[in-house]
């Protein structure tokens, strides 16, 4: 670890994980619970999501995570939906930064090669390249399909009442065995493929930042 990434890890804890909290409360407001607008977590303000050590887990292993937003099922019409999408909004709009990050990063990249070599637009570049993969990285950790991430209410969408209760029941053995795969690295390879895959699609869709810089760069 050293000081560059501990500087762009702060910008991603000011700046996506917000986004991401605000996106749950704000899908959950349209889709009829307004309980995350009422306790003021419809906001980019990084106070309002702040928490301690997910603030601390970011900055040091670059994977963090927020207050979480409180939702209220009872106000969706259809609870189950209604909870699946809310939550996928989090990651949702994690892979919207990582697009937005990796499109200003191709800006940087060809502004350089046409200027020549700058430190400035070299080292923007590298931010927001380092920002791409961390959105990339969030989105991924949170659509994990066990408590409480969030892609355990998209998974439970599909899971029978049964069983759903059932896997709430064995929720903190799971998240502790999740973080011991976690730490040993015998997940280190599947969410690496998976995050090269994602990061290959994005860079197809801004594919069209490809094609402006090579026109200017010609």
């Amino acid at each position: 670890m050293n000081f560059f990434n501990i500087v762009v890890r702060a910008i991603v804890l000011l700046t996506a994980i917000p986004i991401h909290e605000a996106a749950h409360a704000y899908v959950a407001d349209k889709m009829g619970d307004p309980t995350g607008k009422y306790m003021g977590r419809l906001t980019l303000n990084p106070m309002a999501h702040f928490d301690l050590w997910g603030s601390v887990a970011m900055l040091v292993a670059g994977i963090g995570w927020a207050k979480p937003v409180p939702i209220n099922p009872r106000n969706f019409r259809e609870p189950k939906k209604g909870m699946a999408i809310s939550a996928a909004a989090g990651p949702i709009s994690n892979l919207i930064v990582a697009a937005i990050s990796l499109a200003v990063a191709k800006l940087f990249m060809y502004a350089n090669y046409g200027m020549g070599v700058n430190t400035v637009l070299s080292t923007l570049f590298q931010i927001f390249s380092v920002m791409c993969s961390i959105n990339i990285s969030l989105a991924i950790f949170n659509l994990i399909p066990i408590p409480p991430f969030d892609g355990s209410r998209i998974f439970n969408y599909f899971l029978p009442d049964k069983y759903y209760f059932k896997v709430m029941e064995y929720e903190q053995y799971i998240v502790i065995g999740l973080l011991i795969l976690l730490f040993t690295g015998i997940l280190d390879l599947p969410l690496s493929i998976i995050s090269g895959l994602i990061l290959n699609a994005l860079n197809k869709l801004t594919f069209f930042v490809d094609i402006i810089g090579r026109a200017i760069l010609m």
